[in-house]
């Protein structure tokens, strides 16, 4: 399962709790208020471990990036250079999507 259907999973748990605790609440149910939002807490953990992990997926190809970046400006490849460049940027812009 890839991180943005279990971003969707956990986004889609939490708005359920949420709507379970505030029917709980409405109707006077402590228990079924305290289940929704154990189920919205779930949810919202569901949610930043798939953001944790694009966050590491993006740390992984900014550096790769870099170092092809590198690699290529030494041994003087622009072709080299510009793809590192690219794949460096795909990564910053990943961590900074999943903030």
């Amino acid at each position: 399962m890839s991180n943005t259907s279990k971003k969707s999973e956990g986004a889609a748990e939490k708005l359920g709790g949420k709507l379970k605790g505030v029917a709980g609440k409405v109707l006077g149910n402590e228990r079924m208020e305290a289940e929704g939002r154990a189920k919205e807490l779930k949810g919202a953990a569901k949610v930043e471990a798939a953001k944790a992990a694009e966050r590491n997926k993006g740390k992984l190809e900014e550096v790769v990036g870099a170092a092809k970046n590198r690699v290529g400006a030494v041994i003087d490849n622009e072709q080299m250079q510009a793809e590192g460049r690219a794949k460096e940027l795909k990564g910053e812009a990943r961590q900074k999507a999943n903030r």
